[in-house]
């Protein structure tokens, strides 16, 4: 049996931080409007919003897979870099994780606005349409996968892709038929996690993408209106993202914080 060396004056200041942490959630699931759960989920514009947040949620994560995993790399093998050039590059790819989103949306709309930086050369609009959601989210959720593969990178065996390449394999396969399978792990796990924040994603969306119903109308921002409007239908909607996100972390358990047992 071990022995604990934690203070009893732990206790005190812990227990406040799990009812901190844990009773919002126990309020949502108490006043949750349980009888007529299925009737508020099954409106018609409840299904929109969620069809649309599933949708853009998937491409997002798809787009952050194709765009994530080179960078992952990239940062797992930049220890021979000079450090200015290494530290910049972490930070572009650490920021949007304490940036407040709706800065976020601010900044690309300032790049990809009518009159911004990169869009007033486009031959169309990307604010507010469809379009607009999907890069919101793959800005805001790109940075969890990111750093969740380029930790399996730094944590994998080099020494079989070192075998390999002394058995003759090129570059490519190496990357293919080694590197990517002994990272699939981490790689799962930080597309759950890119997943579940793009579902989530609200601040940087409205501010970017607006909130038109069936167009930029996410689950998260159909909430927030609903709040004003129909405080249960919120509650509901509230408890179907928290559904997700704990079926999520209930899926990666040990695979993204080492330690952890189901």
């Amino acid at each position: 049996m071990r022995r604990s060396f934690l203070t009893p004056a732990l206790w005190i200041p812990a227990g406040l931080a799990i009812a901190l942490l844990g009773l919002p959630l126990v309020a949502l699931i108490v006043r949750a409007p349980w009888a007529q759960l299925p009737e508020l989920l099954s409106r018609s514009e409840v299904l929109q919003a969620l069809g649309l947040s599933l949708g853009t949620a998937s491409i997002a994560t798809v787009v952050s897979l194709a765009l994530g995993i080179p960078l992952a790399l990239v940062l797992a093998r930049s220890a021979d870099w000079p450090a200015v050039p290494r530290r910049l590059l972490r930070a572009l790819v650490t920021v949007p994780l304490v940036l407040p989103p709706v800065v976020g949306g601010v900044a690309l709309l300032l790049l990809l606005g009518r009159r911004g930086l990169i869009g007033q050369f486009l031959p169309f609009q990307i604010p507010f349409s469809t379009t607009a959601v999907v890069i919101a989210q793959v800005f805001v959720a790109m940075p969890f996968l990111v750093l969740a593969v380029e930790s399996a990178v730094r944590a994998s065996d080099r020494r079989f892709e070192t075998a390999a390449a002394t058995l003759g394999a090129t570059r490519w396969t190496i990357l293919r038929r080694v590197t990517l399978p002994l990272v699939a792990p981490g790689v799962s796990a930080g597309a759950l996690l890119c997943f579940t924040r793009a579902l989530g994603e609200f601040g940087a969306t409205i501010t970017f993408a607006g909130s038109f119903p069936g167009v930029t109308q996410t689950l998260p921002i159909a909430t927030y209106l609903e709040l004003q409007r129909d405080p249960d239908a919120a509650i509901a909607l509230s408890l179907t993202l928290m559904v997700v996100s704990v079926a999520v972390l209930v899926t990666l358990r040990d695979r993204w914080v080492p330690g952890l047992t189901s």
